[in-house]
């Protein structure tokens, strides 16, 4: 007697349920992957949504947290820039000049203990009208061994209010758009990453990778604790990581069935 021990139906079915338990609750900590876009030189870096199909040409990394804040990581690469936009789409209590975000690189991905020159953060206030960049190494020992220097040549970093034209709320909340020049941070396939936003209001920071107990409202924590930025020369689609595996294995399994392909024990 022999029988068929594979079912491509519950296999589908089996892979689905593993993806929806399975990522919902590392979701806001998975690895960033970056795509490259070519439609990122029509960015207008007013620090919103400008036209909505702006930023669609990018990854997307959904972050969701415990409070019910979400915010939309959008990320690409493009000739000499890393662009980064984050898109904080809860925040509708927004407080001008007081609301940052900030963006951290670690260039050689070490993740070190103790911050060192390789690793730098670019902050951007909401309409604020300056940026600045921080630099790893300092023997101060304040605020992670950060320093203050001077911004490389070809950052853009501005904060605003996001709304009509934004992909994901049209009600008035803060937003921030980034241009990194890849001369500071060297052309790579995988950096640490870490993001923080500051809401003022509620006096919260939401960061990736979900970091506790920061003492300070513009505390950096140890480069240990970042997160990853995975392959900038390798481009992926703009839905979400999960969903992308999600297809391929689906795929794989559409081709096996249509082999019909079986396993039989015999007795």
């Amino acid at each position: 007697m022999a029988f068929k021990i594979w079912r491509p139906k519950y296999f589908v079915l089996l892979v689905v349920l593993l993806f929806i338990f399975g990522t919902s609750h590392a979701y806001a900590d998975r690895p960033i992957m970056i795509t490259i876009s070519s439609e990122m030189t029509n960015v207008i870096f007013d620090g919103k949504w400008s036209f909505t199909e702006e930023w669609k040409s990018s990854s997307l990394n959904s972050l969701y947290y415990d409070d019910g804040t979400q915010i939309e990581l959008r990320t690409a690469h493009q000739g000499n820039f890393i662009y980064v936009m984050v898109d904080d789409v809860t925040d509708t209590n927004y407080q001008k000049g007081a609301d940052y975000s900030m963006i951290c690189f670690d260039r050689n991905d070490t993740k070190p203990l103790e911050s060192n020159s390789n690793d730098y953060c670019f902050v951007n206030f909401l309409t604020g009208k300056e940026s600045f960049t921080l630099q790893g190494g300092s023997l101060l020992g304040y605020n992670g061994n950060f320093k203050k220097i001077p911004n490389p040549v070809g950052l853009i970093a501005v904060g605003n209010v996001s709304g009509t034209n934004d992909r994901y709320s049209q009600d008035p909340h803060s937003s921030y758009e980034f241009r990194i020049p890849l001369d500071k941070l060297g052309r790579l396939d995988h950096y640490g990453f870490y993001m923080a936003v500051f809401e003022s209001q509620h006096n919260k920071i939401y960061t990736y990778p979900k970091v506790v107990l920061l003492k300070n409202t513009f505390e950096i924590p140890s480069p240990k604790l970042w997160g990853d930025m995975i392959s900038p020369d390798e481009t992926l689609p703009e839905f979400p990581w999960p969903i992308f595996v999600l297809l391929v294995v689906l795929s794989i399994v559409v081709v096996m069935s249509k082999t019909n392909s079986r396993f039989t024990f015999g007795v």
